[in-house]
């Protein structure tokens, strides 16, 4: 597999924000999201090559129970059903963070964190946004994902007029508790951070949806490997 890195931190986002973790990102995305903050593991290179071995003697040397399996887009793997049975077979809780573009099934997760991509997403480029629209948002994938799996939903909010796609994106979906739907800030930076998050709060209480946190970038400032 190429991983484009192993690091130990904190969980940013999500429900598990603020847990011990350690990260292991795979390369490789087709989607290029126009706000991604780490383009840097776009391409399937991006990386070095390592047994499934390598990677679970690497992801115990901090003697962490949470492995947090992101990108990237982990779900494109091929190799990521063996990778997260071994994880299992050591003993680690493990979260899956995905676009929710892609189905494995029977992978021994504990949470598939699921962000769907939203129209604020696609790429400038006309190239790569053409390709984007046709592959960022698969309703019968994510389907499949929410009832096989112990999931969240995040949601990337640019802006107060995301709400009502989010809403048409959750009604399309189906089935969705709505207690583990989460809005979530767009931002780079902390300063971007600050500046929208009053805004992604009160959407929050409008809709009673979870705030989520992204203290990658409250803390460090979106630092790589943190």
């Amino acid at each position: 597999m190429i991983i484009n890195e192993i690091f130990y931190s904190l969980q940013g986002e999500g429900f598990l924000a603020g847990v011990p973790s350690v990260f292991v990102r795979l390369a490789g995305c087709p989607l290029q999201c126009k706000w991604c903050d780490t383009k840097y593991a776009w391409d399937q290179r991006a990386g070095e090559d390592h047994t499934v071995a390598d990677i679970v003697e690497t992801a115990q040397q901090w003697h962490c129970k949470f492995i947090v399996i992101t990108g990237g887009e982990p779900m494109i793997n091929p190799d990521l059903p063996e990778l997260v049975n071994e994880l299992k077979t050591a003993g680690k809780h493990i979260t899956i963070e995905t676009a929710g573009i892609a189905y494995i099934p029977e992978l021994p997760c504990d949470l598939m964190s699921i962000s769907p991509k939203l129209s604020n997403s696609v790429p400038d480029d006309a190239k790569a946004s053409a390709a984007h629209k046709d592959s960022r948002l698969d309703i019968a994938v994510l389907q499949e994902l929410i009832d096989n799996y112990e999931y969240q939903l995040k949601f990337v909010v640019d802006s107060q007029d995301d709400l009502p796609e989010i809403r048409q994106t959750i009604e399309k979906i189906g089935s969705v508790n709505l207690e583990k739907v989460m809005l979530m800030p767009q931002a780079a930076t902390r300063d971007e951070l600050f500046a929208k998050s009053p805004m992604v709060a009160e959407m929050c209480r409008q809709a009673g949806f979870a705030f989520s946190q992204r203290l990658q970038v409250l803390l460090w400032n979106n630092q790589k490997g943190k």
